[in-house]
């Protein structure tokens, strides 16, 4: 049976929390005197209101949450966060509907980073700050359910760093899941501050700096500028893709790399793919931007770094329009919507680990139809990946490609009357389904999700979500057997 009891109890703090974090932003509000005050602190009551009748219900912490309740509890943890996120939206009048302040708010959450605001330099600093930590918290609830929710629950591929994969993150940082945790946040904080400091030293004011600061180490994209990271000079840039980068390692790699313990870090399989994938490309894209477009060679390596670390990474800033470039970088770039950085990072997409351990299983099939009766076994970091992990990786991509199959067919018939119904309609299903932000068509790097009807919106939202959490959390709401029990 579901326990209400606890559901309640932890939804309750959890809103309490988000509530709270609501009133950070009235500091820039009174700073730049932007008229939305009011709004913020309005959303925030009601917020912790809700939240503390939550609470009320039952505040019993007892008995142990089951696996059932886990799934529950984080889907609609995230649903419930991202409902009351929207809320300044509508108070201040930033947005005016329950779709665009709902995509606007999941979003940020999921750190997706697609937009429907027209102008963003228009929009209230309190609420623009808002909208930057909605992602930052977004990130760090991530890191929380990967090294405390996840591996309890067995979903997905978090499973493969934390609780049985091969490599350094299936080492404990410290026995306990509660100082784990403690010990991933202090470094996210700790990137945080020290890309805000850097990013105020390079030239961006104090306010642009803090929110491109949050955006990115969660990899979510929003910025404070209509242009993007186009907005700012090269020193910049290259900042931001140092930090991109930084963002998409899964972070018990960099926890051992900051311990000095350089050995256990470079043993990941995963990290030193991802390494090798982001050089590689980054060579190709910049010779196919060179001999296509008529610019400098340094600026064609900027742009090529900022894209290729931008798209794998889910970060999804925008240095420059990628699909001017050329038909073939175009296809590329598409391609990297279905990729995703490491497994353990705030980044979203697939992740590098799954595309890892199919690409070894396929290269090995060739070896044991040669040798029939060897036991030829898929390794990882050089141990074994069992064949139940196997299994789970193959389902989650028929899953992920019927999920862009049939969600494409159904935004094309939602965007029938779009220029370019196939091509926005597979660029928005991809690019919220794995949490990147821009895409191609109607939603490339130079528009946004305004123009996408109410009920397209809507659908996307739910993409966004089911993208964020490993797709079977949410999935397996949907299955008569979790209410039943049977």
């Amino acid at each position: 049976m579901i326990n209400k009891g606890i559901l309640s109890n932890v939804l309750g703090v959890l809103l309490l929390v988000v509530g709270g974090l609501m009133l950070t932003p009235l500091c820039f509000s009174f700073y730049f005197k932007s008229g939305d005050e009011r709004a913020i602190v309005a959303a925030a009551l009601l917020t912790c209101s809700v939240g503390a009748c939550s609470l009320y219900y039952k505040f019993e912490n007892t008995e142990r949450i089951g696996k059932r309740d886990g799934y529950l509890l984080v889907a609609l943890g995230w649903l419930s966060m991202s409902l009351v996120a929207m809320l300044p939206y509508l108070f201040s009048g930033t947005l005016n509907t329950f779709s665009d302040a709902f995509f606007e708010s999941i979003s940020g959450f999921t750190t997706t980073g697609a937009s429907v605001l027209m102008d963003i330099e228009s929009v209230p600093k309190g609420i623009l700050f808002w909208r930057s930590l909605t992602q930052w918290i977004g990130g760090m609830g991530i890191i929380v359910l990967t090294v405390a929710i996840f591996p309890l629950l067995g979903i997905g591929g978090v499973e493969l760093f934390v609780a049985e994969a091969p490599g350094p993150t299936s080492d404990k940082i410290h026995p306990r899941i509660r100082e784990t945790a403690r010990r991933l946040w202090l470094i996210y904080v700790g990137l945080s501050v020290l890309l805000t400091l850097v990013l105020w030293l390079e030239g961006m004011t104090f306010y642009d700096a803090i929110n491109h600061a949050l955006t990115t180490m969660a990899t979510g994209g929003f910025s404070t500028k209509n242009a993007s990271m186009a907005h700012f000079g090269a020193t910049i840039q290259y900042t931001i893709v140092l930090f991109m980068f930084l963002a998409g390692i899964n972070y018990t790699v960099i926890y051992y790399g900051l311990k000095g313990k350089f050995r256990q870090a470079w043993s990941s399989d995963e990290f030193k793919t991802y390494l090798i994938l982001v050089i590689s490309l980054t060579l190709i894209v910049t010779a196919g931007i060179y001999s296509s477009v008529d610019i400098t060679l340094e600026k064609a390596f900027r742009d090529a770094a900022f894209q290729i670390v931008s798209m794998i990474t889910t970060t999804g800033f925008v240095s420059a329009d990628y699909t001017s470039w050329c038909a073939a970088l175009t296809l590329l770039f598409f391609i990297l919507l279905f990729v995703g950085a490491c497994a353990g990072s705030t980044s979203g997409g697939i992740k590098i680990i799954r595309h890892l351990v199919l690409f070894k299983s396929a290269f090995l099939e060739f070896k044991r139809l040669l040798h029939p009766k060897a036991l030829i076994r898929t390794k990882v970091d050089k141990q074994i990946v069992s064949p139940r992990i196997l299994t789970h990786i193959l389902v989650f991509f028929i899953l992920y490609l019927l999920l862009f199959v049939f969600g494409s067919l159904i935004m094309s018939f939602i965007l029938a009357d779009f220029d370019q119904p196939l091509l926005t309609a597979i660029g928005s299903v991809a690019t919220t389904l794995g949490n990147v932000g821009p895409g191609i068509g109607a939603v490339g790097p130079l528009d946004n999700f305004a123009l996408i009807p109410a009920s397209g919106k809507l659908f996307l939202s739910f993409l966004m979500l089911l993208g964020r959490l490993e797709l079977f959390t949410i999935l397996i709401l949907f299955m008569p057997y979790f209410w039943t029990g049977k």
